[in-house]
């Protein structure tokens, strides 16, 4: 059995798949919004504005513009485990500020990074993060204050 720890999970792969594709775009929620926010920790930007900056990054709409940007690098797998997030049906209905479409992809890119994660694929979840966002997170400064 491999090594293994709360913050670098080695599930074997069967295993991970095995996890609802809710389970797994909960855990997958958090690896985004860490990935949005370590990017911006490199940002000359205010805490405050950091945190707005975020939000503004880490939606469903944003998440499935993403998920666009990274669907012609995934294989056949992570096709799959995108497919079966954007297919699961939470137990609520979408943002107001996202379609369904939006809220099912946002699902889908959590889903995979998820299980990315849990699987112990650190460099994989760093090659595609690259392409998330191929421009850079856009900000807009708070001038006032």
């Amino acid at each position: 059995m491999m090594a293994s720890s709360l913050l670098s999970p080695k599930l074997p792969p069967e295993k991970a798949r095995q996890l609802s594709p809710l389970q797994l775009a909960y855990v997958g929620d958090s690896v985004h919004a860490l990935l949005v926010r370590t990017y911006l920790t490199g940002v000359d930007l205010r805490v405050k504005d950091m945190h707005l900056c975020a939000n503004q990054a880490v939606n469903a709409v944003s998440q499935a513009k993403a998920l666009q940007n990274i669907l012609p690098l995934l294989s056949e797998e992570e096709l799959a485990i995108v497919k079966r997030g954007r297919n699961a049906h939470p137990h609520h209905s979408a943002p107001k500020s996202a379609s369904t479409g939006e809220y099912a992809g946002a699902t889908g890119l959590e889903a995979l990074l998820g299980y990315l994660y849990l699987i112990g694929a650190m460099d994989r979840i760093d090659a595609l993060a690259q392409y998330l966002y191929p421009e850079e997170i856009s900000c807009h400064r708070n001038t006032y204050g």
